[in-house]
């Protein structure tokens, strides 16, 4: 082979290879992008069970303390 050929050869390889390493890099990017978007999901939902409890227990103590109010003669 001779140096003009292997020089187009080792040009052609290098284009290959960074074409490798460009798409890699995109599924390791999408990879990333996924997991941070289920990560955020789950998080959200993790918070919306949080103010959901915190918004029922909340209501119970209000009920709780109208009725303690009541029995005690301080509401009607």
């Amino acid at each position: 082979m001779s140096g003009k050929g292997f020089k187009g050869f080792q040009q052609q390889a290098e284009g290959e290879a960074q074409n490798a390493a460009n798409a890699l890099g995109k599924s390791a990017q999408h990879v990333v992008n996924q997991t941070t978007d289920a990560g955020q999901k789950a998080i959200d939902q993790v918070c919306k069970t949080a103010q959901e409890g915190v918004e029922k227990a909340t209501g119970q103590a209000s009920e709780a303390a109208s009725g303690l109010g009541k029995k005690c003669g301080l509401r009607k």
